[in-house]
């Protein structure tokens, strides 16, 4: 049987004034609700369909021969603000990726991008709520953590194959976590 106790207290320590730490959390939660929200707001969600992809793919693929450089570039750095905002569109820019860039070109872009990106998400969702997560629920966390601590690789590698549960999901659940970092890199 599994006991909780809501008054446990776990601190992070730091040499920041807590007001400060508050302050920054509202600002990068702010932050992201304002990229996340003015990415649909602002319709750029309809540039991430199959459909405006098919539409468009020769377009793309000229500007892409082009300027290959820069396109790597310009798709590098969206592909890692999608995925550090958690906007659930990683399935299309993979396979524009794989449609505009060589294989090996795109597979590589994709693969870095999608880990920084993953790697903010998951930056983010640990700075803005894990010391909350673990204050209110620490005791009933108390043998996952115990788990993520010996065994993390294994637990998210293993997430990562489980295809019930979004990448995005995953990204900032490990957040809350005491999964190292360089480990979940």
């Amino acid at each position: 049987r599994l006991r909780c106790d809501a008054r446990r207290d776990v601190r992070m320590s730091t040499s920041e004034p807590a007001s400060k730490r508050n302050w920054l959390r509202w600002l990068v939660f702010l932050l992201l609700i304002a990229g996340f929200a003015g990415f649909y707001l602002r319709g750029w969600h309809e540039y991430f369909t199959f459909e405006w992809v098919q539409r468009n793919l020769d377009a793309v693929r000229q500007q892409v021969n082009d300027q290959l450089l820069l396109a790597v570039l310009l798709f590098f750095l969206m592909y890692t603000v999608i995925t550090a905002f958690s906007i659930p569109v990683a399935v299309i820019l993979t396979l524009l990726a794989g449609a505009v860039f060589e294989f090996w070109l795109g597979a590589v872009t994709v693969l870095l991008a999608a880990t920084l990106g993953a790697t903010l998400a998951f930056w983010s969702s640990r700075f803005l709520l894990r010391d909350w997560v673990q204050r209110k629920l620490g005791s009933c966390l108390a043998a996952f953590n115990r788990g993520i601590e010996t065994d993390g690789a294994f637990y998210l590698f293993s997430l990562r194959l489980v295809p019930l549960f979004p990448f995005w999901l995953i990204n900032l659940g490990m957040g809350l976590t005491p999964i190292r970092t360089w480990t979940y890199f």
